[in-house]
């Protein structure tokens, strides 16, 4: 495998402008599957985009100002930061615990991680009705310094620095910039520490906003530990979202990972499969502690009460199941599965939160138009566009270049 860096060691300011030029270039076949069906659903989404800044929220959403929050927020944001959960879990289990076996996998869940944050805070100016007003979170106006939001905002805007930071000497490696990634990969464990700490503050934090909304939120998915369950999955969200990735990344990007971390794919998965059950059994465990404690048996009984019974058995206690038994027998195709269901089991928690358990009792539910639906898919392919050029020409999945090893 080739270790070398395209950008010449010497390069001048016209060489590195060329060197810029040609990596845009696309690479590989471009009427692939994918391109055929995310390009025509990308362009619908810009001009549906447009027209949303242009008219209005309203021109293209269903929310009122009864249900001010819908999809773009239950879905892109809560959901989406939840499956980005898998970057703090990662690197505090490579760079805290010294977990060596998954440091192959640091860089291309960090990389998701950032690309997660970056789209799903972008999707967050669709969302204001006054895209403007973004900056009053973070300046704490009208809201205060001991607002939620004003924290979780800050938890945002810090978190994505520390990750740009946790993968910058990536990005060094790339350009060739040999003392600026040293630079960079001397500040990688204070990164690390910083985003862990704000990390787990923010998956919290999303859950804590809807604290003040006691009376909106249906029983069976409200309690004062919604912050603690959003934590907890947030690990297993995360984890099981990297088992799903790195999957198909081991697929489509083959030729870019070498022999020894192929080989290395199934220890990995194997001991993620293992994490992922003991995180889903605390937070089983802590769920049926809260409805216990509550004394919500009566609502078991109704039509909302079976829809939350199938997202505790078939959508937590069964993956869990399948995640113990697929460890013990060494069934990564299982462990696949179990991953799956538990990304489903994930959206549809968040989704009972913020959409569907959200002001069930009114006499006119919300429900997303398709151009909400277009819009976020056009967020998801985008991100996943920018995914797919990143590891095509940065040593992400491959070997870094082969001077890095003179600076260790």
């Amino acid at each position: 495998m080739n270790n070398n860096n395209p950008v010449p060691a010497d390069y001048d300011g016209k060489s590195i402008w060329k060197f810029l030029v040609s990596e845009f270039k696309p690479k590989g076949k471009f009427l692939t599957p994918f391109n055929v069906i995310s390009i025509p659903i990308m362009i619908l989404g810009v001009v549906l985009i447009i027209f949303r800044f242009w008219k209005g929220i309203g021109s293209i959403t269903n929310l009122t100002q009864e249900i001010p929050w819908g999809l773009w927020i239950g879905f892109d944001v809560v959901t989406g930061v939840a499956f980005a959960g898998g970057a703090y879990v990662i690197t505090f289990m490579v760079y805290i615990l010294n977990m060596h076996k998954y440091h192959s996998i640091v860089r291309i869940t960090v990389l998701n991680g950032f690309l997660a944050y970056v789209f799903y805070a972008g999707a967050l100016l669709l969302d204001l009705g006054r895209p403007w007003h973004v900056i009053n979170p973070v300046i704490g106006n009208s809201f205060g310094t001991s607002s939620v939001l004003f924290l979780v905002a800050w938890h945002f805007l810090l978190y994505m620095i520390a990750q740009l930071i946790e993968f910058s000497p990536v990005i060094a490696e790339w350009l060739g910039a040999r003392r600026a990634r040293k630079i960079l990969s001397g500040m990688t464990v204070a990164a690390v520490i910083f985003g862990i700490t704000l990390s787990t503050l923010h998956q919290s934090g999303l859950g804590a906003l809807y604290l003040m909304a006691k009376d909106k939120i249906h029983p069976l998915w409200y309690s004062e530990f919604i912050p603690i369950m959003f934590f907890v999955s947030s690990i297993f969200a995360g984890l099981s979202m990297v088992i799903f990735e790195g999957s198909i990344s081991h697929k489509v990007f083959f030729s870019q990972i070498s022999e020894k971390n192929h080989k290395a794919q199934r220890g990995i998965i194997h001991g993620l499969a293992k994490i992922c059950a003991g995180a889903m059994f605390a937070y089983f465990f802590l769920q049926m502690l809260v409805f216990i404690h509550g004394q919500r048996w009566e609502l078991l009984n109704t039509g909302m009460g079976y829809w939350f019974l199938l997202e505790m058995l078939g959508f937590v206690m069964l993956p869990m199941m399948l995640f113990v038994y697929s460890y013990r027998r060494n069934n990564l195709l299982l462990i696949r599965v179990a991953a799956i269901l538990t990304m489903l089991g994930v959206i549809l928690n968040r989704l009972n939160v913020t959409v569907i358990g959200f002001r069930w009792d009114m006499a006119i539910r919300y429900v997303p138009s398709w151009m909400e639906v277009v819009v976020t898919l056009t967020v998801i392919f985008t991100e996943i566009w920018i995914f797919r050029w990143v590891i095509n020409r940065m040593p992400v999945l491959r070997d870094a270049p082969s001077w890095t090893n003179d600076q260790q």
